[in-house]
């Protein structure tokens, strides 16, 4: 993240929209920001105070912007005493929100075959990156892989774009994507019903490998979800010769740099170095974060 970055961040006295409940203690909050939604870019986050009386904010994805309009979404599962305290607000209370945090994914015009690779709660901001893509890249082709072992937070259907290499099992897709013409397609260890039986980046794995060598080129993976999920992603990266960015998921405190907490190991020209996952990330390219996987 650089100075000009940094000077993006506000903090910011928002007021709740809307708040939905989903299943398993899933929370889908709207917040009406205008200064933060007119600075949010996919891979961004808020850094939310959940209650007046905790001080220690909570990182939250972004997931979806609307400028015009002033507002951002987040989506979020209750672990902890502060998400717990976040559940139980309502419409026109008032949070503190810090943001938008991070550098953000970056679209690549060579690379016009995104490969978006999300799971559970990391999902958020590359749903918030395949609207970016559908309303700004007109010729870019982005496909959707999705995992969760829980019931998905999103209204599904019925799959109405078709993905080659894909099991006929895996049957549903999420609706707002579908909407924008975007293929995407679940899998679970859980056994839903529509969805692919296996983790996310197999399914992902088994698209890739029905792509002819000339659309492997045009490839970029991009992910955001639990550390294992995104090890894997490196190692698709990998095998398919192609590149990713990572979107991590750290525990933070201050979210703005100064304390160093949610720094991790990278690898750059000079050797292996920490960054800091809330100002110079939380994207880093893949090859970095995971240099074995090559």
């Amino acid at each position: 993240m650089t100075g000009s970055n940094r000077n993006t961040i506000c903090v910011e006295d928002a007021r709740v929209l809307k708040h939905t409940t989903g299943p398993d203690e899933q929370y889908v909050l709207r917040l009406h920001a205008p200064r933060c939604a007119a600075r949010a870019i996919p891979g961004s986050f808020v850094h939310i105070r959940c209650a007046a009386d905790l001080p220690m904010r909570r990182p939250l994805s972004i997931m979806r912007a609307r400028a015009t309009e002033g507002w951002i979404e987040v989506l979020y599962k209750t672990v902890g005493q502060g998400l717990r305290r976040l559940s139980t607000i309502q419409p026109g209370d008032r949070l503190s929100i810090v943001g938008p945090i991070g550098n953000g994914f970056s679209v690549d015009d060579a690379r016009s075959i995104p490969v978006l690779i999300g799971g559970g709660v990391g999902i958020p901001p590359l749903v918030f990156l395949a609207e970016h893509l559908a309303a700004n890249c007109p010729d870019h082709r982005p496909v959707a892989f999705f995992g969760s072992e829980i019931p998905f937070p999103f209204e599904l259907c019925d799959h109405a774009l078709a993905l080659e290499g894909v099991p006929m099992t895996a049957s549903l897709a999420l609706s707002d994507l579908n909407a924008i013409g975007i293929p995407s397609r679940l899998a679970t260890t859980a056994g839903f019903e529509g969805c692919y039986a296996g983790y996310v980046t197999q399914l992902a794995g088994e698209w890739l490998s029905s792509l002819p060598a000339g659309q492997l080129t045009r490839v970029m993976l991009y992910a955001c979800g639990p550390e294992p999920m995104l090890a894997a992603v490196a190692m698709l990266a990998a095998q398919f010769a192609v590149p990713s960015q990572l979107c991590l998921e750290e525990f933070m405190a201050c979210g703005v740099g100064g304390c160093a907490g949610c720094a991790v190991e990278v690898q750059t020209p000079d050797g292996p170095a920490m960054k800091r996952v809330c100002v110079d990330g939380p994207v880093f390219a893949g090859d970095t974060v995971y240099p074995a996987a090559g």
